[in-house]
């Protein structure tokens, strides 16, 4: 054992696990969320108030929830992972019952000092479900048809009560997430061949079903679905979001017009600035660099994660760790992608920068669980 371990084996228990903490990590997340209160306090107009004063007490209380998370075993978590799915699917259920209704969508639950969405919440869930649900399958049994539909219904549940809401983008991220999770669990690949094969069928279906008594998707999502094809049909309408997108995008040049100086953002040309596109007001004022920056953080956030993931033995840990990482890179690509016109706006937030309480503390939790893998791996011998 080394002076340093030895030293750091003779701390009280609870304050070592403090000490071994994944503090880059921490501080990629704290550097993160520091750029996201610079934009909204920007977008504000210069003004902590409405959005970067509410966002910092959240993340506050976020990080809170992440160290308390970090502290416990991993395998309470792993133990509490049916209860926290099925509770979800209680809170999806709510939301069809007493939920409140915004912009034509019924997605959130006033519980007083905010307004919680359950189809984030799932976003963690059902990771941590399906990694338990894999480190409990003997290995010989993953690509068993049998035990390849149990985990199917268990992502395809959620992702049908969150479509019927309307969130097209949080079901996508749903399906996404539990595919990447199901793969690195080892399935067969024929199985993802057949699910891409339906998917090609489904896309089909969804066009062909336009303006018949069985269309799948809502007017308004057909109408997204035109505007990412092609933007200039409708400038003024349906298009305004994307076409205003790519004006900040490309008025900020490498360098940007400097903080506070974006005049798409100002002058409100460019809708919901600090939620979903909340990125070109960054590309603005600080250009490709600021855009480039922020990516790179994102990218070591998920470097971080994978070497967790390889260092712990834990299967679980292991799972749930890239679960994580998977969720958080969907979140961050397709917002990225939604704002540059390579895919169509889903609503999709950028993680940890767009305004709202509910993606922020189920994202810090997620770390929290990312963070108790890296506390509670085995470290080597102990003399």
């Amino acid at each position: 054992m080394s002076y340093l371990e030895y030293n750091v084996k003779t701390v009280p228990t609870g304050l070592r696990k403090v000490l071994y903490l994944n503090w880059p990590l921490t501080l990629l997340l704290v550097s993160v969320a520091c750029v996201g209160f610079l934009q909204l306090f920007s977008v504000a107009g210069g003004s902590l108030m409405p959005w970067a004063e509410p966002q910092m007490m959240r993340f506050a209380l976020g990080m809170a929830a992440m160290l308390f998370i970090a502290l416990v075993p991993i395998w309470f978590w792993r133990n509490m992972s049916v209860l926290a799915y099925l509770l979800s699917i209680l809170l999806l259920v709510a939301v069809e019952l007493v939920g409140i209704e915004g912009k034509g969508a019924q997605r959130w639950i006033d519980i007083g000092f905010m307004r919680l969405q359950p189809s984030e919440l799932m976003k963690i869930t059902l990771v941590m479900l399906l990694a338990a649900f894999y480190d409990w399958l003997p290995a010989r049994r993953i690509s068993h048809p049998f035990w390849v539909l149990v985990p199917l219904l268990l992502i395809l549940l959620p992702t049908y009560m969150v479509l019927r809401q309307p969130d097209l983008g949080t079901s996508i991220l749903l399906l996404a997430a539990g595919g990447g999770i199901m793969f690195l669990a080892g399935v067969h690949w024929s199985y993802f061949a057949a699910v891409i094969t339906a998917g090609v069928g489904l896309i089909t279906a969804v066009f062909k079903s336009r303006g018949t008594e069985w269309q799948l998707l809502k007017d308004y999502q057909y109408r997204r679905i035109d505007t990412f094809l092609d933007p200039s049909s409708d400038p003024l309408g349906a298009g305004y979001h994307i076409t205003q997108s790519k004006i900040a995008l490309g008025s900020g040049g490498w360098t940007g017009r400097g903080f506070m100086q974006g005049t798409q953002s100002r002058l409100n040309f460019l809708p919901e600035k600090h939620t979903d596109f909340i990125f070109t007001t960054l590309a603005e004022e600080f250009g490709f660099v600021g855009g480039m920056s922020l990516l790179a953080l994102y990218t070591l956030i998920i470097v971080f994660c994978i070497s967790t993931a390889l260092a712990t033995r834990d299967r679980y840990s292991s799972l749930v760790t890239l679960g994580v990482a998977i969720t958080f890179f969907l979140f961050f690509a397709v917002n990225m992608s939604m704002v540059m016109g390579l895919a169509p706006v889903v609503g999709v937030p950028l993680p940890m920068v767009s305004y709202g309480g509910s993606a922020m503390l189920v994202l810090l939790a997620a770390f929290g669980l990312v963070q108790s893998a890296h506390i509670h791996r085995p470290r080597g011998r102990t003399n």
